[in-house]
């Protein structure tokens, strides 16, 4: 065995993170920079054997420099916002993380990716075919497909083109370009009311009765027609589930709820809402399908009430679950 002594900084590191990788609970290293976690593991690459002697000496000193420190910072600022949690306001936490993303300290991209669809929205239809076919290739997926079916239909052509030549662009251009973006997107006016009015209103008739929910749109659709049309868009009732839920997502979903919820959810007569129930089983394990058949039989005809109270709960559930990043609603398709 070759004894080693006089290790250096980054070699009694890498003897550490060695040792803390036989603990499966110990945090990943993805909390280190890109440039730290290349370092490390080069350093690691060209050790081979510590003897037991120089193993216990570093663990010594690594143990007293942790005794000495009083009090630690996370040392950025998404792991301050972090630590302070709910005791900052919506409006510093919102202006610290457009600092640090105008300055430089954090990636534009991430704080754009957070932008409601409106003003992406905005952006696609103000700024140039170029930077819009890059934003588009980094927003997700759902804001990214919502902000190109809002573009006029000569303007999305143009914008799929360019989309062609954002396979090269470098990580610095990038950057550059989200920082443009963000910096357009600080101008543009706020709202007093974040909601849009029509999203609100959707979300209020979520939970309104049938006969009241459409009542409601009918006397939209004769005074406002496009204002209805964006509250349809934004409704979301149990009949919406098979077009709106991932398969993947009902076992969450149902986890979500208490059996007798979901069974008398499960036991509305009307032919869409059926559908919608059958959609919940078929996405099922075999055997809790089954069960849930058989306490749906054996329920018999439960009142309409409490079988619409039931379904209105399950569509509670998922918008907690979405509001809480579990789930993803698929965008509702455009009717004709």
């Amino acid at each position: 065995m070759t004894t080693q002594t006089g290790l250096n900084q980054r070699q009694k590191a890498a003897v550490i993170v060695r040792l803390l990788l036989d603990d499966d609970e110990v945090a990943g290293l993805d909390r280190l920079d890109s440039d730290s976690q290349t370092l490390l593991a080069q350093e690691m690459a060209g050790m081979e054997v510590i003897d037991r002697q120089t193993r216990d000496a570093v663990i010594t000193e690594f143990c007293d420099r942790l005794d000495a420190v009083g009090v630690t910072f996370p040392g950025n600022l998404d792991g301050t916002l972090e630590m302070l949690g709910t005791r900052l306001s919506d409006d510093s936490t919102d202006q610290l993380r457009q600092r640090a993303a105008m300055s430089g300290q954090s990636d534009p991209w991430a704080r754009l990716c957070k932008l409601p669809n409106e003003a992406l929205i905005t952006l696609a239809q103000s700024e140039s075919v170029e930077l819009v076919a890059l934003m588009l290739s980094k927003l997700p997926v759902e804001a990214a497909s919502a902000t190109f079916l809002a573009l006029p239909r000569e303007r999305a052509r143009v914008v799929a083109q360019a989309m062609s030549m954002t396979s090269g662009v470098t990580p610095p251009a990038l950057k550059r370009v989200g920082l443009v973006l963000l910096q357009a997107a600080a101008t543009l006016p706020k709202p007093a009311i974040a909601t849009p009015a029509c999203d609100r209103m959707g979300a209020i008739l979520n939970f309104a009765t049938a006969d009241l929910r459409d009542d409601v749109l009918g006397a939209l659709d004769e005074r406002d027609a496009d204002f209805a049309a964006g509250v349809r868009k934004a409704i979301f009732i149990f009949t919406h589930i098979p077009a709106r839920v991932e398969p993947r997502d009902v076992p969450r979903l149902v986890r979500e709820l208490d059996q007798t919820t979901l069974v008398r959810a499960l036991s509305s007569p009307t032919e869409a809402d059926a559908a919608a129930a059958e959609f919940i089983l078929s996405n099922l394990s075999q055997r809790m399908a089954d069960g849930l058949r058989e306490e749906r039989e054996a329920l018999g005809k439960p009142r309409p009430k409490d079988v619409e109270e039931a379904m209105t709960e399950v569509v509670s559930a998922v918008r907690r679950l979405q509001e809480a990043g579990q789930l993803i609603l698929k965008l509702p398709q455009d009717e004709g």
